[in-house]
């Protein structure tokens, strides 16, 4: 069904609401795309809030490892929340439409939870660093405050950046099509909507997406060379794998979340497809919200064990 622009416009002629295209004319694929977004929403929301309330119960759990774990988790909880909800309304109903200060709404707290999260993985990726390369020092370096610290920065960062790239977007006008070619109020398709050439805008948003994912990713490249390194040198062979176990979860989720970001926001222009966009979305919003808690819970005896005790069981 074609949206009918110019009643969504203003007196400057610029859109002033949007409406997400339709995934697919058949009923019964958007009933079968709705269900299996919902399923993997619920297990992720659940998923995600039981490990950040079974830490924060948990005073076995109050290490710099887990603090940062519960704050992944929040992330998550918010990352998924600021675009599922919206998704699965455009999915099986008619009202597909959204304001454009929706849009940035939506826009500005899809980007603080995903570059938060960069930076946190970052801060995590240092902890583990200093764990199994520093252990004697690790108490002072990673003290409460040093934590609470770089939460705040990384959340911090998250919060400036996507201020300044929602105010930079929809500073912009709007000639239409009013459709937006997507799920949600992403950058790229937000900015083919916009009047005139917006190469300049585009370049911008690249290079700024450039160094939230580089930036950081290269942060837990040094610190997991700097372990792989002390890890080599190491006699016992039981110490080699207790080291290696208490990566394997971290680096397993840095792997789908940066490379799902780099796919989605780095790869060329000329390369970009609504269709492969759409997929890509599907993934990194969806799918790897919901295997980190699986990932972290599976992997780590500690959050299943706490995890137990906070749905109330015995650990057979």
């Amino acid at each position: 069904m074609s949206i009918n622009c110019s009643l969504w416009r203003d007196n400057s002629m610029s859109v002033k609401h949007f409406a997400f295209t339709k995934f697919s004319e058949v009923t019964e694929q958007c009933f079968l795309l709705f269900t299996l977004i919902l399923l993997m929403f619920l297990v992720s929301l659940t998923g995600n809030a039981l490990i950040a309330l079974a830490i924060w119960t948990n005073p076995v759990l109050h290490t710099p490892m887990y603090f940062f774990l519960a704050n992944l988790s929040l992330l998550e909880v918010g990352y998924t929340c600021s675009v599922i909800p919206k998704m699965l309304q455009s999915l099986v109903s008619e009202a597909r439409g959204i304001s454009r200060e929706g849009c940035a709404t939506q826009m500005f707290f899809f980007a603080l939870f995903g570059i938060s999260e960069c930076y946190l993985l970052a801060a995590m990726a240092f902890d583990r660093y200093t764990a199994i390369c520093s252990p004697l020092h690790y108490a002072t370096r990673m003290s409460r405050g040093v934590c609470v610290h770089l939460a705040m920065v990384s959340w911090g960062v998250g919060c400036v950046v996507s201020l300044g790239q929602t105010n930079y977007i929809f500073s912009l006008d709007f000639c239409g099509p009013c459709e937006i070619n997507h799920f949600f109020c992403d950058l790229p398709p937000i900015l083919a909507l916009a009047c005139g050439d917006t190469s300049h805008n585009e370049a911008a948003v690249f290079v700024v997406a450039t160094l939230c994912i580089s930036s950081p990713f290269l942060l837990i490249v040094a610190s997991y060379g700097r372990i792989l390194a002390a890890v080599l040198i190491m006699s016992s062979p039981e110490g080699r794998r207790k080291a290696l176990s208490t990566c394997s979860s971290h680096l397993l989720v840095v792997t789908l979340f940066y490379g799902s970001a780099s796919v989605s926001y780095l790869r060329p222009k000329t390369s970009h497809s609504p269709g492969v966009d759409k997929l890509l979305a599907l993934f990194y919003t969806v799918v790897t919200s919901m295997l980190n808690p699986i990932i972290y819970s599976l992997r780590n005896k500690e959050v299943k064990t706490a995890l137990w005790r906070t749905l109330g069981k015995k650990k057979l």
